[in-house]
């Protein structure tokens, strides 16, 4: 008789080959329609933008700035450099880490629930990260996945191996950290979980000291090894500045962390929760109240990766999605009472909210705008002068057009936004003078702002376009006019 060890009782069942074969139709189901679409959100534009030119050489922090950490920029460059320089090449590197995300909740969930309620968790994964905006290329979807690995390291300190799994669980983390540096609430929150364990496994002080400076180190590890990268460079002062400086010198938004709007949006993501916990206390208690704790002590951790910075936006609260799917498992329990009705409301009303159909439409509205506004563009800006100058509108222009770069501070909102008044390394008004002064051949404009924009900018370039420029073509997108302004000598030749 063949002998069954433990390596072969790990083998997938045929029941979790066919829910990963669910959740890869979800995974389409909620990102497919988006495919192609360079417009798609707003951030990911920019992150698009330097991953591409980081395949042409370009360095971030130097000839392309931003605050986020060089590991997002790496996986873009990596997409782009796999499939080319359109949107659809980090789409669908965001699709793997989609499903990676949604079956290690899958895996998560299988310590409390069977497969099907499993399933359903992954699918509410899926859909919520899509209904709080990483439906195409937000770095929500790249860093929760991490996040999720490092519980299924940790969640189980009994293991004989569970040192060696949490010293892994802290290099992931680290890896998280150069993606955004929001995660680090989670980070510390699972490396406490870690020693604590540790701790109950008979640990003393003293190695428990000695854990922790390891953990620290494995942590660390990945965004000293970019400091490292950046000193040989010579430019390690352009890294310092762009990740820990600039964080801090960013004004907060007069409106706090809490919006209307904001706390409107995340009334689905409190609901899922609320109703998790009720169901867990009143109607179905988990039959690991351990595992159950630490996913809802996770949670918590997750909040304090949405609220860390001094701006909060919606799609922040993508962090807490899969501490949502996994806190509300009590609830979708087919095994419960309720059955299957729980877990069919939710998926209905998930698909209500993000209503799917509605969403392609606008999509496909949104590109061919983007491709007009391309197509009328680009004869009027050069590769080498005559520059394009997005002040406010769609970052990806500077791609499609393919015109030479203004500044480096090219996502518009750095210069146009005044809370980033004093976290740049140059004065705001300056470098808008400069650009003008090297008369871009087109200006690209919004009817109003997004953000909160001084008044010293906005006069600048509205002189410069009453005076040099005239309309060349308004479009709406994401609910905007989007104005380009052609410089008159280019006009009229």
């Amino acid at each position: 008789m063949e002998r069954i060890g433990p390596s072969r009782l790990a083998r997938p069942a045929r029941g979790d080959w066919i829910a990963a074969a669910v959740l890869v139709l979800a995974v389409l189901a909620t990102r497919a329609l988006w495919f192609g679409d360079p417009v798609a959100e707003f951030d990911e534009q920019l992150y698009s933008l330097i991953g591409w030119r980081m395949t042409e050489g370009d360095l971030p922090y130097v000839d392309l700035w931003d605050r986020k950490p060089f590991g997002l920029f790496v996986i873009f460059a990596f997409s782009h450099w796999l499939f080319g320089p359109g949107p659809i090449a980090y789409q669908l590197v965001a699709c793997l880490f989609a499903f990676a995300g949604a079956m290690l909740v899958y895996r998560l969930s299988r310590e409390l629930v069977d497969r099907a309620s499993a399933t359903v968790a992954g699918i509410l994964y899926l859909m919520l990260m899509a209904a709080y905006g990483s439906y195409s290329g937000q770095s929500e979807i790249f860093h929760t996945p991490l996040m999720l690995l490092m519980l299924w390291l940790l969640r189980d300190w009994q293991r004989p191996d569970a040192t060696r799994r949490a010293l892994l669980a802290m290099l992931v983390g680290g890896i998280a950290l150069q993606v955004k540096y929001t995660v680090l609430p989670q980070c510390a929150f699972f490396g406490a979980y870690a020693l604590y364990g540790q701790w109950r496994a008979g640990a003393r002080p003293p190695r428990l000291a000695g854990l922790a400076a390891m953990f620290a180190v494995l942590g660390i590890a990945p965004t000293a090894i970019v400091a490292l990268l950046y000193a040989a460079w010579g430019q390690f002062d352009a890294f310092w500045f762009a990740n820990f400086v600039s964080f801090f010198d960013r004004a907060p938004s007069p409106y706090g962390r809490f919006q209307g709007k904001q706390l409107i949006g995340a009334i689905p993501l409190a609901v899922l929760v609320g109703l998790g916990l009720y169901a867990a206390l009143r109607l179905n208690p988990p039959r690991d109240w351990r595992t159950y704790g630490l996913y809802a002590g996770w949670g918590l951790a997750t909040l304090g990766t949405v609220l860390l910075p001094s701006t909060v936006y919606l799609y922040y609260y993508g962090a807490l999605v899969p501490a949502g799917a996994l806190v509300a498992l009590p609830l979708i329990d087919v095994r419960a009472p309720m059955r299957f009705v729980p877990a069919a409301l939710l998926l209905l009303g998930m698909a209500w909210i993000l209503n799917l159909p509605d969403r392609y439409v606008h999509s496909l509205d949104e590109r061919r705008t983007e491709e007009r506004l391309s197509a009328t563009i680009a004869p009027y800006v050069g590769s080498e002068e005559d520059c394009l100058y997005v002040f406010d509108g769609p970052t990806t222009l500077y791609r499609t057009t393919g015109t030479c770069l203004p500044t480096r501070y090219v996502y518009p909102d750095h210069l146009n936004n005044a809370l980033e008044i004093a976290s740049l390394e140059v004065d705001q008004p300056k470098e808008i003078a400069r650009i003008l002064a090297n008369r871009p051949g087109v200006i690209v404009t919004a009817n109003f702002a997004v953000t909160f924009q001084r008044k010293e900018n906005l006069a600048l370039i509205a002189a410069a376009t009453k005076r040099d420029y005239r309309p060349l073509i308004t479009s709406t997108l994401h609910g905007r006019w989007i104005t380009a302004w052609v410089r008159r000598d280019l006009a009229a030749e």
